[in-house]
């Protein structure tokens, strides 16, 4: 007959083994996934819905961040040269982060920049940025469409999958592809439905040209006259802005949610006549709970207010 330490120590031993055991499993079923490192986190939402829980995602950006300015710590620049794939959104949007990206591509590690892989059009001419690529292909579902197609066969190729974690990226794949293109289907009707003579954006700075481009509006003009929010209107540029909003006859302006809506307040005060103030949702999308932390719902709101904004 085992005396009691006998038996306590086999029992020790016991949960020490099953112990051991539980840690293995989490480790492989979690610690084992390839890392995919997104810097938008417009981008981040889109690789997550394809990758679903195959690959470990980290996003940089934080919601309601400006993605021309926000940076990255030390550490965070670092997990990029970690990382399996780089997603980046490409054509000078991440101003704070280009380096970080250029050096890990330079380590060796893929990057996969959406703006390599979609029909870029460029900043209209009377901008400051006039010819050069305009980064917010977003705003148009089609691009984005094209975007999620090369970006979930990328996703399917990553190293660590097996054909079954394959098979199932290019499900998320497929189906994301059919919700765009229910997006794509919603938005048009719901610009048809503007009259085309009040098919006219005034924004805080250019961001819309794709959603011009694919549904026809015209973009009248931009509080901020370069394609980023680090330039600056000067007194002219909105004594300028104000005369072709008054011939326009724009009846709304829109504030985008990731800078203060002040210069559009002043904006519509100086044109002296009764213009609202509407904010969208456009270069990040908000936390949990804020209206628009997907990007299909970032798209189905701002939809929504720019048809509400602009109908007789």
């Amino acid at each position: 007959m085992r005396t009691l330490a006998a038996i306590t120590s086999a029992v020790a031993l016991t949960l020490s083994l099953a112990a051991c055991s539980g840690t293995a499993a989490g480790a492989g079923s979690g610690g084992g996934r390839p890392l995919v490192v997104v810097t938008t986190n417009i981008l981040g939402d889109v690789v997550a819905e394809l990758a679903g829980d195959r690959a470990e995602v980290l996003t940089l950006m934080p919601p309601g961040s400006d993605p021309h300015s926000f940076e990255v710590s030390a550490s965070e620049g670092a997990q990029l040269r970690e990382a399996a794939l780089v997603v980046a959104n490409g054509l000078g949007l991440e101003e704070g982060l280009e380096r970080h990206v250029e050096s890990a591509a330079a380590d060796g590690v893929e990057v996969f920049e959406a703006g390599d892989h979609l029909e870029v059009i460029a900043y209209a001419d009377g901008t400051e940025a006039a010819g050069v690529a305009d980064p917010h292909f977003w705003t148009d579902p089609a691009r984005m469409t094209d975007v999620v197609e090369v970006l979930g066969a990328h996703l399917a190729e990553l190293d660590g999958l097996d054909d079954t974690a394959r098979a199932e990226v290019q499900a998320n794949t497929t189906a994301y592809l059919d919700e765009i293109a229910a997006l794509d289907a919603d938005m048009t009707e719901a610009f048809a439905a503007i009259p085309p003579e009040r098919r006219a954006l005034v924004t805080n700075h250019h961001v819309f040209g794709y959603l011009a481009d694919r549904f026809g509006f015209r973009v009248v003009g931009a509080v901020v006259p370069g394609g980023t929010t680090l330039a600056a209107p000067s007194a002219s540029d909105l004594r300028e802005l104000v005369a072709a909003i008054d011939e326009a006859g724009v009846p709304t302006i829109f504030a985008e949610s990731s800078q203060p809506d002040r210069l559009v307040q002043v904006l519509a005060d100086e044109a002296d006549r009764d213009v609202a103030v509407v904010e969208l949702v456009t270069e990040s999308l908000t936390a949990p709970g804020e209206g628009a932390a997907t990007y299909l719902t970032m798209m189905r709101l701002n939809t929504e207010r720019i048809a509400t904004g602009l109908s007789p």
